[in-house]
């Protein structure tokens, strides 16, 4: 255990138990938050191949340059 764990964990030990339940609340949420962002960059790294196509194509140059 890191000596920020022990120091977190100190903390969560002086708090009353609703206040305890507000921490894993606001933890549940940033752990959320984290899986949504892997989702969405997992989806965008496995999207890339299938649209190269439609992207690289000589018919749309002319929007790559605006």
């Amino acid at each position: 255990m890191t000596n920020s764990e022990s120091v977190l964990l100190e903390k969560l030990r002086r708090l009353p138990p609703e206040q305890i339940e507000v921490v894993e609340q606001f933890i549940d949420e940033l752990l959320v938050q984290r899986e949504k962002r892997f989702l969405v960059r997992s989806a965008m790294t496995l999207s890339e191949n299938s649209l190269a196509k439609i992207w690289d194509n000589s018919e749309d140059a002319e929007y790559d340059n605006l």
